[in-house]
């Protein structure tokens, strides 16, 4: 049996051999680090016997897989002490997830704060006691009479939805046993550091129509130092909140009018525009024109995308002339009818068509969130149609695009290639090409990406962007997406260079995402404190007292007319209140004007962090203000 390890050397069993052994045999110290391994593709505890050849990779902690594991066994943990604490409860489902682990119960008490330490402390008494965990494979009638004495409902309802020849284990963890396909820790004395977050209500199987269970959520960490950096982080983010931010600088509001629909203020625009113009001029330098298509187009369009069969769920109707209209949930097809629209030759390629389109999704209001979910949005799409023998080269000029583009905001950002889902449209032939075009570009450029099996878009394969902000939190943003499907289905076609009519290839490329979700994450980015030409309110002029209003006005104006934001505080207050209060609205700079100001024309400028500028005269200020925006500096 051949186990091939990540530098491509392979090790030699005769018989069949544990995660641990393999591991052990690498490095005593490594196994001794290890949580378990992924095994061609799948992950693996421990404890867990390979018998065939295949590619192996030891995880740790810091790895994802390495967390699946921890967090799945600390969710083992929790549901085990709420049994010690609460006999009656009834379990239902308890998985790892990015940020930890949740499990779903049926009590009737209905758990507090107080009752989420106790349970805490009742986990930390079994850690001491260091149980092991032993799985055991099960038959389907096993499992349904082992569960059916236990009063297990939710169990047996898992089990019942599951195919008669379906293979079964249970994991026992001391004297808590659970359904459970794993994998687990060997033992749980990993698990040092423990913290309940909350418990929120969550329907079994997300029906509406089942009863409300309680989901407790939680995260564990084999250090306690990662706990309390954890915990920091949180408290950050919280401070950082976009909709927190967003109400307290005037930016955008959610109203119960319209709920996922968000209203922008006057500010708002200012950033929203700022973005817009710079984006438009960006893509407008490298070739791409831009369209405007309709948001309300008739029924039969969208059967002929397949958006009908793969996405009505998510979508907007309407009668018009008492025929059926959607509301467009995606840009697309309007840029198909535009490039339809004419003949095309060989020679107009690439034709590069771009779009900030509104769309309309509908989405469940439980999942409605700030402006990261919302049921309108606009996103920066792009259509390229392409020959073949183009797509890796405009593949690779999207992607060094993308780099600008997050670069100028200071983001890093690691790469996804999702394939072929379950529910999709075309042939083999065409899916294998696509994903094999991405690939080949992704690997020219010497990116390195994570595979997402099963998760590209119904009509294609993408590449996927996933930014890192300021506090170490990761967000999908930007997409390319390669399509054979809806050229085919509108018989797209050019006349190639024999005279005869061919196929072009479209590619959807949205490096924003959408204005709203990327507004959000840079207001969070930045915690409120963009930078100079993003800054709805560039500078505030702060007069000492009442008889320098009029010069305060003249800078005002002086100001506007260079084209920078300037905003006069005409209050009768402090000026030290009035200072206080452009530093929580994070103007960039404070413009302090009083006697020695006007007799020396210069400026006193505070930074919003609060230092304090030498005096600057009025003109060199301006050209300084300027040039900080032209470059868009981030400080």
């Amino acid at each position: 049996m051949k186990i091939t390890l990540p530098d491509g050397s392979v090790r030699d069993y005769q018989t069949s051999v544990s995660v641990k052994d393999i591991t052990s045999d690498i490095s005593q110290g490594l196994e001794r680090a290890s949580l378990g391994a992924v095994f061609n593709g799948e992950i693996l505890g421990k404890n867990e016997v390979i018998q065939e050849d295949g590619d192996f990779k030891v995880v740790k902690f810091e790895d994802p897989e390495g967390k699946a594991i921890f967090w799945h066994s600390s969710a083992h943990l929790m549901a085990y002490a709420i049994s010690r604490l609460y006999p009656e409860a009834k379990f239902a489902i308890g998985p790892a997830i990015d940020n930890g682990f949740y499990y779903d119960i049926d009590m009737d008490y209905r758990l507090t704060t107080e009752d989420l330490e106790k349970i805490e402390g009742e986990m930390k008494k079994i850690v001491k006691e260091n149980p092991s965990f032993e799985k055991e494979a099960i038959s389907r009638e096993e499992a349904l009479a082992y569960f059916e004495e236990k009063g297990e409902i939710y169990k047996l309802d898992i089990i019942k939805d599951l195919d008669e020849d379906a293979s079964l284990s249970i994991y026992r963890l001391g004297d808590f046993t659970d359904l459970c396909r794993g994998p687990h820790l060997e033992n749980i004395k990993p698990i040092k550091a423990i913290k309940l977050m909350s418990v929120a209500g969550a329907y079994w199987r997300g029906d509406e129509k089942n009863k409300m269970l309680q989901r407790i959520y939680g995260i564990t960490f084999p250090k306690k130092k990662d706990l309390d950096d954890y915990l920091l982080r949180l408290e950050e983010a919280e401070k950082r909140d976009h909709r927190k931010l967003g109400k307290e600088l005037g930016l955008f509001a959610l109203k119960e009018e319209g709920p996922g629909f968000p209203f922008f203020y006057p500010k708002g625009m200012v950033i929203r525009n700022e973005l817009e113009a710079y984006w438009r001029k960006t893509q407008m330098e490298r070739g791409y024109g831009e369209i405007k298509t309709p948001l309300i187009l008739n029924e039969a369009l969208w059967h002929q995308s397949g958006h009908w069969d793969h996405y009505k769920e998510n979508m907007y109707f309407t009668k018009i002339d008492d025929e059926n209209y959607a509301i467009r949930p995606m840009n697309c097809p309007g840029s198909v009818l535009v490039y339809g629209s004419e003949l095309h030759s060989y020679r107009d390629f690439p034709i590069k068509l771009m779009e900030f389109g509104q769309v309309h999704r509908h989405e469940l209001s439980g999942a409605l969130h700030g402006l990261f979910r919302v049921r309108t949005f606009t996103q920066d799409d792009a259509h390229l149609f392409l020959l073949p023998s183009q797509i890796q080269e405009e593949i690779i000029k999207i992607m060094d695009l993308a780099h600008e583009l997050y670069s100028l905001f200071g983001f890093k950002y690691t790469v996804e290639l999702s394939t072929r889902p379950e529910d999709s449209m075309g042939s083999d032939e065409q899916w294998d090409l696509a994903t094999s075009a991405l690939k080949e570009a992704l690997e020219y450029k010497e990116i390195p990406y994570i595979l997402n099996e099963g998760d590209g878009a119904f009509y294609g394969p993408k590449i996927d962007f996933q930014l890192e902000d300021a506090i170490g939190r990761t967000w999908q943003c930007g997409t390319i997406q390669l399509d054979f499907q809806l050229p085919e289905r509108f018989d797209l076609t050019y006349v190639a260079e024999n005279g005869e009519k061919e196929r072009p290839v479209m590619v959807h490329r949205a490096l924003l995402g959408s204005m709203e979700r990327f507004m959000g994450i840079l207001i969070e980015h930045f915690a409120g404190k963009f930078p100079l030409w993003l800054s709805p309110v560039q500078v505030k002029i702060i007069p000492v007292s009442e008889k320098f209003m009029d010069y305060g006005e003249k800078l005002e104006s002086r100001f506007k007319e260079a084209g920078i934001r300037a905003e006069l505080d005409r209050r009768n207050e402090k000026i030290g209140y009035k200072i206080r209060q452009a530093q929580l609205e994070k103007v960039n700079y404070m413009a302090v004007v009083g006697e020695k100001e006007i007799e020396s024309g210069t400026i006193s400028i505070r930074t919003r962090e609060g230092e304090e500028l030498a005096p600057i005269p009025v003109e060199e200020l301006i050209a300084s203000l300027e040039k900080e925006i032209a470059d868009k500096v981030i400080k």
